[in-house]
């Protein structure tokens, strides 16, 4: 169904474009929308009202776009004088997906040359990160496109009741048959946005501090850095050892090994398809989108606690405020860097 809306949104959207430019370009782009709209050199993409409005607290003053198609709560892309814009999607796979879609087919934005930033909160792996840490990822992985069978009802020796769609064990990658499963991002993108911010200094809090100490190892227990590693998305928020270590797992298979999970949230794979989908159309540049991702709450107990007490209690960890700012403190250097100097970012990411 998801699929599905996705098309039909972008057929009325494009349909909506060519009422107004008359005739498409072989490029596939629309004349007199392309070309017209408001240049932008660094797009936010943010997921709910926190996370956008971190951004929109520090950059401004700021004009407010409204863009047909966008969530009805966030129904407004803003920009500033700097052609550095934030916009906010709603919350699952769902909602990114279509906002995104809406955003990037927009004759409003000229987006041929825009970087785009997805900033947001999720839960963490405490092997990888704690409280606060702000991950810079090379690789999305989608963790819900996988069959389920009940963990209570798993056959004998297994260590899962997840596998991959169309396979026959836990720990045989499936063919890709949805072509979302997982994404690598620009890598020379994904570090030069780590070496700008790997020293800045990140917020917490106290709550955060005492979380964090009920762990015996690090860096669960050590102050929040930035870190690189990636991000697996799921519609199905979920906690427990076991099922951390699936994550780990199903990252591994679907990268061959190269990638690291470390954060878990719900719409990366549904934003990114969507530029995809935009890329295909000439809209959008793959190789300029960047993913930073903070971890708000641990994705597993630590010794001696339950997964529900992890779960149903994750906002006494009290890793949410200082995330949400993280995300400002270590996605900013790039976003001003871009801003700064856009001779040199203009035509592809500089090499450092």
């Amino acid at each position: 169904m998801l699929t599905r809306s996705l098309v039909t949104l972008a057929v009325l959207t494009l349909a909506g474009c060519a009422a107004t430019s008359k005739a498409p370009k072989d490029d596939g782009s629309f004349a007199g929308t392309v070309s017209s709209g408001r240049p932008v050199k660094v797009m936010i993409i943010s997921m709910f009202e926190p996370e956008g409005q971190v951004w929109l607290n520090r950059l401004g003053p700021w004009q407010s776009i409204p863009v047909a198609g966008l969530s009805p709560d966030y129904p407004d892309v803003h920009c500033n004088q700097h052609d550095v814009c934030v916009m906010t999607t709603g919350m699952g796979h769902a909602n990114a997906a279509a906002s995104t879609m809406a955003l990037a087919f927009s004759p409003r934005f000229d987006l041929r040359q825009t970087y785009f930033l997805i900033a947001g909160i999720a839960g963490i792996d405490p092997a990888q990160g704690t409280l606060g840490s702000a991950a810079w990822a090379k690789y999305l992985v989608d963790f819900g496109i996988q069959w389920e069978l009940d963990g209570r009802e798993i056959p004998r020796g297994w260590k899962t009741g997840y596998l991959g769609i169309n396979t026959k064990s836990p720990g045989e990658k499936p063919p890709l048959d949805y072509r979302t499963e997982v994404f690598q991002l620009n890598a020379q993108l994904a570090d030069t946005a780590f070496a700008l911010s790997r020293n800045v200094a990140l917020s917490d809090s106290k709550e955060a501090q005492a979380a964090r100490a009920k762990f015996r190892y690090a860096p669960a227990n050590q102050p929040p850095t930035v870190i690189q590693c990636d991000t697996l998305a799921s519609d199905n928020w979920w906690s427990g050892t076991l099922l951390g270590q699936r994550a780990r797992d199903w990252t591994k298979l679907l990268t061959d090994g190269k990638g690291v999970y470390c954060t878990t949230q719900q719409e990366d794979n549904a934003t990114y398809e969507a530029l995809t989908r935009a890329a295909n159309a000439h809209r959008v540049d793959l190789n300029r989108v960047a993913v930073l991702r903070a971890g708000s709450d641990f994705d597993r107990p630590y010794t001696g606690q339950t997964s529900a007490d992890n779960l149903l209690n994750y906002a006494a960890q009290g890793g949410f405020t200082p995330a949400v700012e993280n995300l400002y403190r270590a996605g900013n250097p790039l976003v001003q860097d871009i801003a700064a100097h856009w001779s040199e970012w203009r035509d592809a990411v500089p090499q450092r």
